[in-house]
Parts: structure tokens; sequence; C-alpha cells
């Protein structure tokens, strides 16, 4: 069971109820599918505008692809029947810039970017940030790459092929003011692997867990810089042996709750190599009444995306 794809398709699902009237607006290209837009009547996306396929075919959704929208105006490659981004990428980006404001950083690496989700919604957040992704699967990587290419934001984001493990996949003397990784939930051996494109490197150790990402974080974490991580919230005491097992401060502890009433999915937690008082909250996403609450709401307008919960009372545009 992988909740991150179950929740994107619930998310998905219940969206469809009351947007099918929209659905025939995708473009179905000679490929791909490039989806439209479903927001609120008069909504108008913030931020930095993208840059578009411009006329290259290799910036076309692929026969197996869409081209969704991500935040604000801009735009993902994903696979139909593949892994997807979902709530814990939104949760780890929009932590990430919070703290990334805080100390001022310029520059950020996002290990195991995969399709680059949260790398494009930092760059989208922070236009100033230059950010740079580690990824073990080429392909995916690839379409990584496409997606910085198509928002116009190759003059300050990449993607590295690699292992994060690799200690020399970066010059020894480069360090970030940010570093963000949402690894892999499950260890090896502990369940089925999937057949979807990417999901199964996605969802199971293959390349290690959270041990690796913190000790590949303690590596180019600059001095007073922040680490952000996203964990399910069964490997509380994985992420705190980790963390002490290396030269960082868990300073911020975040519980992601999917409804009320139910227990914590997911948890941020921010690292720093300064201890300080460590803050403990929680977000939930929906109510008992099954609506965005109002802490969500906030999210995704800092995020660039439509507040208004779905829901058929909901009036829609398709611009």
């Amino acid at each position: 069971f992988d909740y991150r794809n179950e929740l994107w398709f619930g998310l998905h699902t219940r969206a469809s109820c009351f947007l099918r009237i929209e659905i025939s607006k995708d473009t179905f290209t000679l490929a791909g599918i490039v989806r439209s837009a479903r927001r609120p009547l008069g909504w108008q996306a913030p931020g930095p505008q993208p840059a578009g396929d411009q006329g290259r075919v290799d910036l076309q959704p692929e026969d197996d692809e869409d081209l969704s929208f991500l935040t604000g105006d801009w735009r993902i490659f994903q696979k139909l029947r593949g892994h997807r981004w979902s709530l814990d990428d939104l949760m780890t980006a929009h932590t990430a810039a919070r703290h990334a404001e805080v100390v001022g950083a310029t520059s950020a690496l996002d290990l195991g970017c995969g399709l680059g989700s949260v790398l494009l919604m930092l760059a989208w957040r922070l236009p100033h940030l230059r950010v740079t992704g580690i990824e073990a699967q080429t392909d995916r990587a690839q379409m990584g790459r496409r997606s910085i290419a198509w928002n116009g934001a190759n003059d300050r984001c990449r993607i590295i092929d690699g292992d994060l493990r690799n200690e020399s996949l970066l010059p020894s003397s480069v360090r970030f003011s940010l570093i963000s990784g949402t690894p892999p939930y499950f260890p090896m051996g502990s369940g089925s692997l999937s057949e979807k494109t990417h999901a199964a490197a996605c969802r199971f150790e293959s390349r290690g867990g959270i041990e690796a990402y913190i000790a590949a974080a303690d590596r180019w974490l600059a001095s007073k810089g922040r680490f952000v991580v996203c964990t399910s919230a069964l490997e509380v005491d994985r992420l705190k042996s980790a963390v002490n097992a290396n030269s960082l401060h868990v300073i911020e502890h975040v519980e992601v709750i999917p409804k009320e009433g139910k227990a914590p999915l997911v948890m941020i937690d921010v690292c720093s190599r300064i201890a300080e008082t460590k803050i403990e909250r929680s977000i939930t996403v929906r109510d008992r009444s099954d609506q965005w609450t109002a802490a969500f709401q906030d999210v995704r307008r800092e995020m660039g995306m439509p507040v208004i919960p779905p829901g058929p009372q909901s009036r829609l545009s398709s611009a």
C-alpha cells in the first residue's frame, strides 16, 4: 500500500466527480495528455510564468505521460500509470520554503529528487533560489529535466544523475543552505514491489532510507543551514537514531494529519547543526466534513494553488 499514490488518487477522484464537465478540455496530443486548468472562476495563478514547450518536441508529453499542473502555472511531466507527486511533496516544499527564508538560503539541494516536484515547487516559491537535485533513476531524472526546461528554470535548476550515498557525487567543498528530502518509507522485503513505473524505488529503500538521507544532508549542509525531511509517522525512532548519529538537531517537528480524527500520516522534521528549542506542531488537511482546513488552505495559497475546497458547490473555470 502506497499512501502517497492512494492519497493523490483520492484527491483526483474527488475532483473528477465535479470536474467531469471539464475533462474534454484536456489536450490530447499525438503522444500524451496536456492537462487543462481546473480552477475557481476568477482565480489567477500567481508567481513566475513558465516558458512552455518553446517548439521543442521533447517538451511534449510522451504517449504514457501527462503534463500536469504543479504550482501556479508551472507544470510537471508524470507517468499516467506511475509514481506521481502528492501531499508529502507539497508539505515538504512548503516547510522548506519557510526555512529557506529564515536562513536567507540562496542554494538548495533536493535529495532523491525524482520527477523534480519538490525542486520545482521551491524554485517557483523562491525565484532567487538555485536548486540542485540528485536522482538515481536516470529516466526519472530526465523527466525532471524536461519539466525544468518547460518551466523555463534551466538557469537555476539542475538534476545530477547518481546515488545520494556517493560522497564524491559533488565537490567536497560544496555546501547548501537548504537541503530537502522525501525518502522511501518501507524497508526492502516488507511488502510487494509495484510494477508501476518508478514506484518500487520510490516506496522501498533499495538505495537506503532515512539514515542514508540524513548522512547525505550532514555531508553537504552549510553550518547555518536547514535540512527538511518527510518520513512516515511510523519512522520516529529511526529518525531520532539517525539524527543522533550525525551532527544534527531536530528543531521543528510537524505531524501531517489527513483528516480530523485520524492519526498522523507523515511527519516533516527540520534539522540544523545548531541546537534550538524544538517546535512541535501539526496540520490537518481535511475537517470532519471532508473540506480543506484553513491551515491547509494557507499552505495551498502560499504554494500557488486554489484554496476553494473540492465539492459540487464549487464554480469552476477552465482558464
